[in-house]
């Protein structure tokens, strides 16, 4: 019997030809190999000189400058003065060259004794106070003076002002009327309303200060009398005179403390806005400050004096004090 086996295999023809294209096969991906690692370096080396032609370079533009008209800015407004009342003794006739402070009458700065600081005031040692007071001296209140008296009656003293000067009490050493009140520079040639003649002072006390003035005399300030100045000195003697006389009837009834009240005066010579921005002492010492000044009374300004102020009027801002003994 016979017997047919079928062997699946390959002839030898077969396999020498897979070989030789596997060989082809290899070549040629050694090949594309080696190409791309040749265009990879080309690429890398003159990739400046390829794309230097393609990609413009803008070139730099020269600055240009554009004037424009601005606006004029608004004229500067001057720079507040604070006021310093000038005592009699030491005004002068001749203003002083440079304006430090507004005042009711002009002085030339002065110090008794040598520069110490920087401030533009007198050297000077006192209390420490929150004030600027050159001299000491207790509160005087107001009277009009010897009144005429009727000829029939040649031996009657006169009449005596509701409001004198104490004697022993009140202790004068515990009130102060402080008056730091910025206020706007006006033209020297406005004429204001003249005190009237009075005793009123207020209490003042030599506070201590550290100041830059040299030249040798009785203590003083540069300062400018002007109309507002003097307006200021009216308004303040008649704020002062009434609250010293109320408070000295019941100091007992008021604290240590400060009371410090802001408040305009119009035209018209009206208290407006008054306010109490600070009370350190007790409600009784507020209310106779409120009263102070509700009471005051004040001329009205003239037109000229009025014209360099808001048109709400002057601001004023004075604390009240009760120091301890």
């Amino acid at each position: 019997m016979a017997t047919a086996e079928f062997i699946i295999g390959r002839s030898a023809d077969d396999a020498t030809e897979r070989k030789q294209e596997v060989r082809k096969v290899f070549w040629a991906l050694l090949a594309a190999l080696l190409i791309h690692v040749v265009i990879g370096y080309l690429l890398a080396s003159f990739h400046d000189v390829l794309f230097s032609k393609t990609v413009p370079v803008e070139e730099e533009k020269p600055v240009e400058l554009t004037f424009v008209d601005l606006p004029a800015p608004a004229p500067a407004v001057p720079k507040n003065s604070m006021f310093v009342e000038t005592d009699e003794s030491k005004q002068s006739a001749v203003p002083p060259k440079e304006k430090t402070f507004e005042s009711n009458a002009n002085s030339i700065a002065a110090s008794q004794v040598p520069a110490t600081g920087e401030a533009p005031l007198p050297s000077q040692e006192g209390k420490d106070r929150p004030a600027v007071d050159l001299e000491t001296h207790t509160y005087s209140l107001p009277n009009q003076g010897a009144q005429p008296q009727p000829s029939a009656q040649p031996q009657e003293s006169p009449s005596v002002a509701p409001s004198v000067q104490p004697t022993s009490s009140p202790r004068p050493d515990q009130l102060a009327m402080l008056r730091p009140t910025p206020t706007p520079s006006v033209r020297p040639s406005v004429a204001q309303p003249q005190q009237p003649s009075s005793t009123y002072r207020p209490l003042k006390e030599q506070t201590r200060i550290r100041g830059n003035i040299s030249n040798r005399g009785i203590s003083s300030v540069n300062a400018l009398g002007t109309p507002l100045g003097r307006y200021e000195k009216f308004l303040f003697d008649a704020i002062g005179s009434r609250w010293y006389a109320s408070v000295q009837k019941q100091l007992d009834l008021f604290n240590v403390g400060t009371t410090r009240i802001v408040f305009r005066v119009d035209r018209s010579g009206h208290i407006k806005n008054l306010k109490v921005i600070e009370n350190t002492s007790n409600e009784s010492f507020a209310n106779v400050c409120i009263q102070a000044v509700q009471e005051a009374q004040v001329p009205a300004m003239s037109d000229d004096l009025a014209a360099t102020l808001p048109p709400e009027g002057l601001e004023v801002d004075v604390p009240f004090i009760i120091y301890p003994n």
